[in-house]
């Protein structure tokens, strides 16, 4: 365990309470209504302009993650790093096409979660819950990957008790980490991390820029910095030929391979990208905005993250020319600042990681809580649920979902924290042809999407569980990509993303199932919503007060 800096602790300790008070605080910030329902406690009021929507949305995207996971695993040796910087960029058009859409009628039919545009759409309790279920599946491993990102950095400060350390001090940090995100959330709902998003966002842009400037001049340049890197990784490479060639151990570089591991890159790209905004949180963020238009802006605007991205990464390699060496890549980036900054700084770019778990942690907590009360509680339990019920059942909610997140961190191994997200990606990707498909056409069979769902997620689950770590054939979710290979026959040695696989085969059994369906005159249920809807702005004319008749489609 490294000895605590005075200096560093007090900076951090600074932005930490100050954003813990703005949390409190902002459950009087733009108050319109009373918190006790869940568009204001939930939803902020759903009147964030372009300019919070920035922030929140990139407080979404942007996080422990990207600080900690990303550079870490170019630390590690692995230029599938990089594959986060694609896949954002690839990930604004989606924003830009599909959820203005899915913003139009949930304002409309003032659906919260993206389970109530299912189960308005497809007239199924049923696929609305296989959605809700998948959604907060996938978003318990999300917030844990941000209390590792906290843990990371309290360890590196030495608050952490480091790995010899009895389990009470080592986990400690989660455990605060859980009560104050608790407490802030359970108060202010989704208008906390809106404001803390401008004091994480500020850090996070400055840190980097600091950074790429400042530690070129320390550690020779970039040049120096990649050459340091290629070095290393030839060292690595050559006293582990034989196990490398055996298959006990991975090569490291800078370029990724021809074939295979080109692949891997792009299916993860790929996946990721679409999987993102089908991530409850990534979908509260954007129904918390006032209109549809500020969507649009901020998909054009959001592309500044993405170059921040790209100079993140970066730390990965220079952490590796700066002679860190620490046993767990997700440490790299909190001991470079440790080393090479003085200790004020230092302090300062360890609150921007802290507080960029913070942000995102809460948002996902309050996505999967309305997940619960929407279309599990008032679903199932209490059909008769008032508004104020509801909101006191997403604020009890949150606080068991982060209780989950933090079992995650407790009985996975924190070494492969962004294979927990990985596998969250499986899973969340399940629910595109629900609803990205949903928002254009009825024609998949509610039935049939719902046997997709389930073969995609059987699929795509067992797929991760028999991919071992590298280097210890007995052991589970070692990683997310593997040879292309369906019900045991493989069909090539290309190395793929589970979730790519798994979204294939969830659309081949979609469609097929629609015509068995069809051909046995299975009924397709009532859709509630109206091709209007769709196209709607803030400004329009209610549905409910509308009399044109609801269109009933063909079951044959």
């Amino acid at each position: 365990m490294n000895d605590v800096d005075p200096v560093a602790l007090v900076v951090f300790l600074f932005f930490f309470l100050l954003v813990t008070v703005m949390g409190f605080l902002a459950s009087r910030w733009r108050k319109v209504g009373d918190l006790d329902n869940l568009d204001e406690w939930g939803l902020g009021g759903r009147s964030f302009g372009t300019f919070v929507a920035w922030f929140l949305i990139g407080g979404d995207i942007y996080t422990a993650y990207t600080f900690i996971a990303v550079p870490a695993t170019l630390y590690a040796g692995s230029v599938t790093g990089f594959f986060a910087v694609p896949y954002t960029i690839i990930l604004y058009p989606i924003i830009f096409i599909f959820l203005p859409r899915l913003w139009s009628v949930s304002h409309r039919r003032s659906y919260v979660t993206p389970a109530d545009f299912v189960q308005g759409r497809f007239d199924s309790k049923t696929l609305a819950l296989a959605i809700a279920f998948t959604g907060i599946l996938a978003t318990l491993p999300y917030i844990a990957l941000q209390l590792v990102g906290i843990q990371a950095v309290l360890d590196v400060m030495g608050l952490g008790g480091g790995d010899d350390a009895g389990w009470f001090r080592k986990d400690l940090p989660l455990f605060v980490a859980f009560a104050l995100l608790a407490a802030y959330t359970y108060s202010s709902g989704l208008r906390a991390p809106a404001l803390i998003a401008f004091v994480k966002d500020t850090l996070i842009y400055i840190v980097i820029i600091v950074a790429v400037v400042y530690l070129p001049t320390q550690l020779g340049g970039w040049g120096g910095i990649f050459e340091s890197a290629e070095k290393a990784f030839s060292s690595f490479n050559s006293d582990n030929a034989d196990a490398i060639a055996s298959g006990e151990a991975t090569g490291k570089g800078l370029i990724p391979g021809m074939g295979v591991s080109q692949w891997a890159y792009a299916s993860l790209s790929l996946g990721s990208a679409l999987a993102l905004f089908m991530y409850p949180h990534s979908v509260t963020a954007v129904l918390s905005t006032k209109n549809r238009n500020i969507i649009r802006r901020n998909a054009a605007l959001l592309p500044a993250y993405s170059f921040l991205l790209g100079l993140l990464a970066l730390l990965g390699i220079a952490a590796i020319a700066a002679g860190i060496q620490v046993k767990n890549p997700q440490l790299a980036i909190p001991q470079l600042f440790e080393q090479e900054f003085s200790p004020w700084f230092a302090g300062v770019a360890f609150a921007a990681i802290a507080i960029g778990a913070f942000v995102p942690a809460a948002i996902m907590s309050i996505a999967a809580a309305n997940l619960w009360t929407r279309n599990i509680y008032k679903a199932y339990i209490n059909r008769d649920a008032t508004p104020s019920q509801e909101a006191k059942q997403s604020k009890l909610a949150s606080l068991l979902v982060k209780f989950g997140a933090l079992i995650f961190v407790l009985t996975l191994p924190k070494d492969f924290a962004i294979n927990l997200q990985l596998l969250g990606g499986i899973w969340i990707l399940q629910t595109l042809p629900a609803i990205v498909v949903g928002l254009y056409t009825r024609w998949l069979h509610r039935y049939a999407l719902l046997a997709g769902w389930a073969v995609g997620m059987l699929w795509g689950t067992v797929a991760a569980y028999n991919k071992p770590v590298v280097g210890d054939p007995g052991s589970h979710f070692g990683g997310s990509v593997g040879p292309l290979e369906v019900f045991g026959i493989q069909i090539s040695e290309n190395l793929i993303y589970f979730g790519i696989t798994a979204l294939v085969l969830n659309l081949v059994v979609a469609v097929l199932g629609t015509f068995v369906c069809r051909a046995l005159g299975i009924g397709a249920g009532t859709d509630e919503t109206r091709p209007r809807d769709y196209l709607a702005d803030a400004g329009d004319p209610q549905v409910a007060n509308e009399l044109d008749p609801i269109r009933t489609p063909k079951t044959t």
